[in-house]
């Protein structure tokens, strides 16, 4: 005979039939409860209804015949710890209705209390405590959570009539909390409270407990389906398949009385991770009052002279809770008649400063290992460490949201192009770049900004990758605003933000909000460099950033970088008036012409060459030679071009002519990274020389210097030992005119399918391949990362992808490719040192796959390299524990 699958798990008077392991059949409510009783911890007894079920449920909206046996006696259990009867008309029980997930998702499903109330029973329940008035109140809350949550019943639009009918009600009385209308006049409360509910429901409120039993459990279950829930899913990253259990528990009533109440409590302050009692309690009050905000709750100190027993038992549980679970322990709580029973714990959720504290206090105090302390911090929440912040608790005008390419937040005054930008920086006044999308022009305008803002673009459109490049922060494809430049302001929902208004920017979650936002200065401490020194005791994968000038440099060693693994060298054109010589080195009509600007450009390179080998003394700097089209460097529009025309001595037509000729209809795709140096070898000529000048120059002083040059889009191999061959052939010549030998690495960029495809050839030669993952990325979907931000949230809300591919690795497509070039590189080269450039080099996930992948080092922006060493460090942990 086959055994029939346990559905039902019950607890109680210090047994159950479950414990904290069972989360993914218990949910994490039930699977606490279970485990509080078995502690001998205070909690009323009851029984879980498996997660499992609720899937189940969601596809054929019926449960299995098996389940109403199993309840009926789970029912009888209860019943006999508790000493009453559900239903019964001398001594009825009731009891809650709560759901529980396996992973938490506070407020996120629906609970029903009081259940099992009805005529009879109600007046049972205020004789046998002798307070009608409780009963009754208990009562009207039934009707109207068992309205909202089964029935679905919503308010019409304007006043919700059940809301209006009590509010009546006690102005009538003249009183102010319900529980202090007399009992009749909550028993008449209760009846225009079904009235309402039988009109707008069509359904009259069930009378018989089992009923109202059966269809609270399935409420519980649709729950899992609705749409906050869904969202709320999706955002935190939690699978859908989970479902919740359902908690059936007996009642325990905080509104008896000014002796009874209602609370929450951390065991930890949940702002700072203080190591205090902390929360809130309210007197003479059910859960919901506190959720709902009907009423103001007291700090939880003040339960001390109310309920100065249950207090202290409150204290000496929430210490044995959090050694028992070893870790900051969220608890709701109630107090009835002066007796503390728990009605959950779980992990407590806490602010980024919060979670640092607690973890390295933890470890001090011997609750945890240095290991579980790094495991235990989710990598983003450093980002908040890192910047300033919207303070939560503000009243904000929300105009738009976008995508959070750059997080931290600033206030300025919204300005619309780069050099309006500068200009009112130079005085002093933060200001927000807004454009429609930003171009490498804009850079000069980027460095003045407080924060940038766009029309347009995805998370690794050029703003994005700017913006985290400087730790600016920037929201870009904000769709709702349209960009008028010309008029000088921009629309949105039909309001009007003008050029000097002021706007705030929170680049950590897309917002765009009107005036000045308060913002919360970050302050990491000693405990975030603690945290930080056991991350580097674990990890494998080295953490070096992406840096283009000495200052970048010294802000990455600064958050514990190890090097440069991507020096970007055309940035160091937008600065100051080196434009203008790029520029008249791209228009010349000749090789003399271009030798003679590049000469110009020669000792600005090599100064900035220079400074960077003098702060980074001793770790690798990573230089890629010129990778974008040279039409990004020129002017745009008549005028822009009039001006430079007059500044080089050009004729204005032909340099019209000839901006309109570079100028390609894919560029992304075009003449550009090592096909430049191909087809005009004088520009990599010029810039091995201002490097290994430089790296000599830096060397003579006793400055160890370690130069890594890339060829940056290399799709063949021809092509690489071809930049390569020159490369070498300047090192050399320089090293014969300077009298000394600098050592030096000659690697690749792996950006194109092609080049990861035959990666055992290019290793042949190559010394290190560096993944530039935002290429490879476009190039291997055939997405255009500027444009993407148009229906990539479409196709990841619509489940096409599970993640945005700019922001996280697509393992199946981009990671087979990265895994192919690691695997056939080695076995040409096993030496060969790999490394990622891209901006998934400072997101958790992908530096996982880097770590399984082999790589050597991870490359990000500088405000990243905290949460890259946590990552990297997390990496090493998991592969050990699995």
């Amino acid at each position: 005979m086959t055994k029939t699958k346990q559905h039902v798990f019950s607890f109680g008077d210090g047994h159950a039939e479950g414990s904290a392991q069972m989360r993914a059949v218990l949910g994490g409510k039930g699977a606490n409860l279970h485990e509080m009783t078995q502690l001998g911890i205070p909690v009323p007894p009851g029984f879980t209804i498996s997660a499992r079920l609720c899937k189940a449920y969601l596809a054929k909206h019926t449960l299995p015949a098996s389940l109403r046996n199993e309840v009926t006696q789970a029912m009888a259990r209860l019943e006999a710890t508790s000493g009453r009867r559900f239903g019964d008309a001398t001594s009825p029980l009731l009891v809650s209705v709560r759901s529980g997930a396996p992973v938490s998702m506070p407020g996120m499903m629906d609970t029903i209390l009081n259940l099992g109330l009805n005529d009879v029973t109600a007046r049972a329940l205020g004789e046998q405590t002798n307070n009608h008035r409780f009963a009754y109140d208990c009562y009207r809350r039934l009707v109207h959570m068992y309205a909202d949550v089964v029935f679905a019943l919503k308010p019409e639009i304007g006043a919700d009539p059940i809301e209006t009918a009590t509010e009546r009600m006690m102005r009538a009385r003249k009183v102010e909390r319900e529980i202090d209308l007399e009992p009749d006049d909550l028993r008449e409360l209760v009846t225009t409270i079904k009235s309402v509910v039988e009109r707008q429901s069509g359904r009259a409120f069930p009378t018989d407990p089992w009923d109202q039993l059966w269809g609270a459990i399935e409420a519980v279950f649709r729950s899992w389906q609705t749409k906050r829930a869904i969202e709320y899913r999706r955002v935190h990253r939690i699978p859908d398949d989970l479902g919740t259990a359902v908690n059936v528990v007996a009642m325990v009533y905080g509104n008896m009385g000014e002796d009874s109440g209602t609370g929450v409590a951390f065991t930890r302050n949940p702002s700072t991770g203080k190591p205090e009692l902390f929360g809130e309690f309210l007197t003479n009050a059910q859960g919901e009052d506190v959720v709902a905000g009907i009423r103001t709750p007291q700090p939880i100190g003040t339960m001390a002279v109310s309920c100065p027993q249950a207090y202290e038992q409150l204290r000496q549980t929430a210490q044995k809770l959090e050694s028992h679970f070893l870790d900051m322990q969220d608890i709701e709580f109630t107090v009835e008649c002066g007796q503390l029973y728990l009605l959950q714990t779980r992990s407590a959720d806490r602010t980024a400063q919060a979670t640092v504290r607690v973890v390295v206090d933890m470890v001090r105090e011997s609750l945890i290992t240095e290991s579980d302390a790094v495991a235990r911090v989710d990598p983003a929440q450093l980002d908040r460490l890192l910047h300033p912040t919207v303070d939560p608790e503000a009243d904000l005008d929300v105009l738009s949201v976008g995508l959070p390419a750059s997080p931290g937040a600033a206030v300025g005054q919204a300005v619309f192009d780069a050099d309006t930008a500068v200009a009112r920086g130079a005085t002093g006044d933060p200001v927000v770049l807004v454009r429609r999308e930003t171009n490498p022009n804009d850079f000069h305008g980027m460095v003045a900004a407080a924060a940038i803002l766009t029309e347009r673009g995805g998370m690794t459109s050029h703003a994005a990758v700017v913006a985290r490049g400087m730790g600016k922060c920037c929201v870009v494809g904000a769709k709702e605003i349209h960009v008028d430049e010309a008029s000088r302001k921009f629309l949105v929902n039909g309001r009007e933000i003008n050029e000097g208004d002021w706007i705030t920017i929170d680049g950590s979650n897309g917002r765009v909000i009107a005036g000045k936002a308060p913002l919360i200065t970050p302050d990491h401490g000693e405990n975030f460099d603690q945290l930080m020194h056991w991350a580097d005791k674990f990890r494998l994968l080295r953490v070096r950033a992406n840096a283009d000038t000495a200052e970048d440099a010294l802000r990455a060693l600064e958050f514990g970088a190890e090097g440069i693994g991507l020096c970007r060298t055309e940035h160091m054109f937008f600065q100051g008036d080196r434009i203008d010589t790029m520029r008249e080195m791209i228009v010349a009509s000749n090789l003399e012409g271009r030798r003679a600007a590049l000469s110009k450009l020669l000792p600005m390179q090599r100064g900035d060459f220079a400074e960077i080998f003098r702060v980074m003394d001793g770790r690798p700097v990573t230089v890629r030679l010129l990778d974008p089209p040279l039409h990004e460097f020129l002017p745009h529009g008549d005028d822009e071009i009039a001006q430079l025309a007059k500044r080089i001595g050009a004729q204005f037509e032909r340099l019209r002519n000839f901006v309109e000729v570079l100028t390609e209809v894919n560029p992304m795709l075009g003449h550009r990274g090592c096909r430049l140096g191909i087809t005009y070898p004088e520009i990599t000529e010029m810039q091995a020389e201002a490097i290994f000048e430089a790296a000599c120059e830096v060397a003579a002083s006793g400055v160890d210097v370690r130069p890594e040059i890339m060829i940056p889009l290399v799709a063949h191999n021809e092509e690489f030992l071809r930049q390569a061959a020159l490369v070498r052939e300047v090192a050399e010549r320089v090293f014969a005119q300077r009298k000394r030998r600098v050592e030096y690495l000659l690697g690749t960029m792996i950006e194109l399918p092609r080049a990861a495809l035959t990666a055992d050839k290019i290793a042949g030669t190559a010394e290190f391949f560096s993944f530039g993952t935002n290429d490879l990325t476009q190039t291997t979907f055939g997405f255009s990362r500027d444009d993407a931000g148009r229906f990539l949230p479409h196709y990841i809300e619509s489940g096409i992808l599970e993640d945005d591919p700019f922001q996280t690795i697509d393992r199946d497509g981009v990671g087979s490719l990265i895994q192919t070039a690691v695997k056939l590189g080695r076995e040409t080269n096993p030496k060969l040192k790999i490394g990622i450039c891209g901006e998934h080099g400072g997101d958790p996930r992908s530096i996982a796959f880097c770590h399984e992948t082999g790589m050597n080092y991870v490359s990000c922006s500088p405000f990243r390299i905290p949460i890259a060493r946590l990552a990297a460090a997390q990496a090493t942990l998991h592969q050990r524990k699995t």
